[in-house]
């Protein structure tokens, strides 16, 4: 944080305080509860959208939203299964409100023509009204030129709407043979053929999004060498602080840990997780993930992923508070 116009050592909670959200469906590894993005409404309200995986050949099968008065005890109000997209697997989605009669919630999901993560919208006047035959195409990986595109988190800036997602990019020297390899298990993030990056997308309604490219990377031999996906921004004057998911190899895929950066002008970043990361899980693979930070007063309520001891993956809460 900023100490008299320098930068301090951002104080972090620890994650064995935290509160468990959501539990995992099963015990052992590729059981998941997570993924979460949260949205904090003008009228007190929490709103979570997370999701549940089990192993394969399941993966993530189930949507959820629930809501809170406290940020802690929630109610679920509406879910959606893989099958009611036709898809193998659902990934991190994003819910956002529009106006007092308007939410959008960004749905991340392979595409069953081609088997490339992609990102889909659904509007209603609630969260609890979404009808999954009304979305519509946001980001492609065609439309984006790149090999797959999934986890966003959305934002609204001076009248601007910024996504950023995390995006495979095409490799260079990829083949039409290649490409095949790359999409033959419904997951090119998974295979190690590519890289997990961070890319922004911009638009003015929320709407029809314009592609910019690569804002973040991962860094080879590091402990982010395979991942960098940023998962949350927050502006804490005079810059915005991001959490991203970092793992050094592909092997280490689907158990990232947590770095933190700050930025200007959320196109060039700055690591301050540079030797490694700055959270994880005393358990198991030491995996903290998709971190989904919300202001609130003077404390960050922090919505994590976590490995618990048997493997699995839960849904957790810690709350930083900041001066």
């Amino acid at each position: 944080m900023v100490v008299r116009n320098e930068w301090a050592p951002l104080q972090l909670f620890n994650p064995l305080d935290g509160v468990t959200i959501a539990e995992p469906p099963d015990i052992g590894r590729g059981n998941w509860a997570g993924a979460a993005n949260i949205w904090f409404d003008e009228t007190g309200d929490f709103w979570l959208v997370y999701r549940l995986r089990k192993p394969h050949p399941h993966r993530g099968y189930l949507l959820r939203i629930a809501r809170s008065t406290n940020g802690v005890n929630f109610t679920t109000v509406w879910e959606m299964t893989k099958e009611q997209l036709g898809t193998e697997s659902m990934e991190r989605c994003a819910l956002v409100r529009l106006d007092k009669n308007l939410w959008r919630l960004f749905v991340s999901f392979v595409d069953p023509t081609d088997r490339r993560w992609r990102i889909d919208t659904m509007d209603a006047p609630s969260p609890t009204q979404f009808d999954p035959q009304k979305r519509k195409a946001a980001l492609t990986a065609a439309s984006a030129g790149v090999e797959g595109v999934k986890d966003p988190i959305v934002y609204r800036l001076a009248g601007l709407w910024l996504m950023f997602v995390s995006f495979s990019p095409t490799p260079p020297e990829a083949t039409e043979e290649l490409k095949q390899k790359m999409h033959a298990t419904g997951d090119v993030f998974a295979t190690g053929l590519s890289r997990s990056a961070t890319g922004l997308a911009v638009s003015e309604d929320a709407e029809k999004w314009e592609w910019q490219g690569e804002v973040f990377s991962n860094r080879p031999g590091e402990w982010d060498g395979y991942a960098g996906r940023i998962t949350s921004v927050v502006f804490h004057s005079p810059a915005f602080v991001a959490f991203y998911d970092g793992s050094r190899t592909v092997e280490e895929n689907y158990e990232e840990k947590t770095g933190i950066a700050f930025s200007f002008d959320l196109r060039h970043w700055e690591r301050v997780s540079r030797k490694q990361p700055a959270l994880t899980s005393p358990y198991g693979t030491g995996s903290l993930r998709y971190m989904s930070v919300v202001p609130v007063g003077s404390e960050w309520f922090c919505y994590y992923e976590f490995c618990r001891p048997d493997g699995s993956h839960e849904l957790r809460l810690s709350r930083l508070k900041v001066n």
